[in-house]
């Protein structure tokens, strides 16, 4: 079991992610000693949104297409309506987000961000929740939605929005260090 100081952890988004659904992890994930990437489909930098307005541009770490998933010990979705829309359309990205579900390490999504786990077709059976305007798609795709401020379950981490940060960050520092779970069944 990694513990967080020894953790590589690739946060995953493009542009129009929400700005405090990506900052917060990556400040406080780096703050706790992680090692965290933002990965992005494009190089350079991803602009936020915040909550009505374009707000401030991050800079890229390495484009997807540079990494594995054997190089992370978590993987983070940012929400935002934007971000998670345009990452799903990506067939390289669901194919990333599918690989690693199926590594059996922490995957961590919020907001809208499981948007990305139905494209990748990994919510069969699983209990989670999500920003509340895609509760019916969460379900529909056979996830167990419910409204808590973040599910677990066997390391995939799922929260509503921004005001459960300190909730799903926590989590994601938990379920790193606890390691991979072995028992989760492969999508």
């Amino acid at each position: 079991m990694p513990k967080i100081t020894e953790a590589k952890i690739a946060i995953l988004a493009t542009d129009g992610f929400e700005q405090a659904e990506l900052t917060e992890p990556l400040d406080k994930l780096r703050e706790a000693g992680a090692t965290v990437h933002v990965v992005s489909p494009k190089s350079g930098s991803i602009k936020g949104w915040d909550q009505d307005h374009w707000d401030k541009e991050i800079p890229v770490d390495h484009e997807l297409s540079e990494i594995r998933t054997t190089d992370y010990d978590a993987l983070v979705l940012p929400g935002g309506q934007i971000n998670p829309d345009v990452l799903r359309a990506n067939p390289k990205v669901v194919s990333f987000v599918r690989e690693f579900f199926n590594s059996k390490k922490p995957l961590a999504a919020i907001c809208h961000a499981p948007w990305l786990l139905i494209e990748a077709d990994v919510v069969r059976g699983r209990d989670m929740t999500s920003y509340k305007s895609i509760k019916t798609d969460v379900i529909n795709a056979g996830g167990n939605w419910v409204d808590e401020e973040v599910v677990v379950h066997q390391a995939l981490i799922t929260s509503r929005n921004p005001g459960d940060l300190p909730a799903f960050i926590a989590k994601i520092i938990e379920e790193v260090e606890e390691g991979r779970h072995e028992d989760r069944k492969v999508a």
